[in-house]
């Protein structure tokens, strides 16, 4: 008799560097492509399978990762170290594959996860860098990294999050909780480490757009706690630009 074609669920880490895509999310009439598109090319010419590539979260255009996490299932018996090198060598070079693992069919990039850590990098001195334009937000003015890492606290612990996100937020549910929130410098750089259980669109770029207005001294001490109690988003600090912004790690 013949073998009976076994379904497998796959699991990717992804790292890629987001400035020439739309976003991970195929998204109709986009000038550029997105991430989750170019890879599910790549799939479809290793498995010829049209599969659906889940990932954790959809992150926006000239966002990066280091460690998206996405699942795709197939019926291919491809050996998963064949499949990672055929993958990489069809993908251009501002997206990889650093791992490939097989695991249960209930498990899903998106619903099983139980938060994500994502990390904000902001240039802080007098002028720019080629060797990082893409990759952080340049910013001139100086900063007071303490004072901001003081105020920040108040925004760890579930807390509704509604002036912090986006008016085209399209979610029911603005309450999160935000397991983590570090803000550290190193040389000219600063780093603000975010994780939480989930985030509504565009919260983390107005968190740190209303940090960034703290460390210039132009929120008064309190301040960000009642922004985030008044829950309206005409308060908070801008969005700030995308480049800046990079998935570090989903937690399961």
């Amino acid at each position: 008799m013949p073998n009976k074609e076994v379904l497998r669920n796959i699991r990717l880490i992804i790292e890629y560097n987001g400035v020439r895509y739309c976003g991970w999310q195929v998204q109709p009439n986009a000038r550029k492509k997105s991430i989750q598109a170019v890879i599910e090319k790549a799939l479809y010419r290793i498995t010829r399978e049209k599969v659906k590539l889940i990932a954790s979260g959809r992150t926006d255009a000239g966002v990066h990762a280091l460690a998206q996490v996405a699942n795709f299932q197939t019926t291919n018996a491809i050996p998963l170290n064949k499949l990672k090198l055929g993958l990489n060598s069809l993908l251009p070079k501002d997206i990889k594959i650093s791992r490939a693992s097989n695991t249960s069919l209930s498990f899903h990039s998106r619903f099983s996860s139980k938060s994500k850590l994502y990390r904000y990098t902001i240039l802080n001195r007098g002028h720019s860098s080629p060797l990082f334009e893409g990759r952080v937000l340049f910013y001139p003015h100086k900063l007071d990294t303490g004072l901001m890492r003081r105020e920040s606290r108040v925004l760890l612990g579930r807390h509704d999050f509604s002036s912090f996100r986006a008016s085209l937020g399209k979610e029911k549910n603005p309450v999160k909780s935000i397991k983590k929130l570090n803000i550290s410098r190193k040389g000219d750089f600063i780093h603000i480490d975010i994780e939480a259980d989930g985030f509504l669109y565009n919260m983390i770029r107005n968190i740190v757009g209303t940090l960034i207005e703290v460390g210039r001294g132009r929120l008064k001490k309190g301040r960000l706690k009642e922004i985030l109690l008044l829950k309206d988003r005409r308060l908070a600090g801008e969005t700030v630009l995308p480049e800046g912004l990079c998935l570090l790690r989903v937690r399961y």
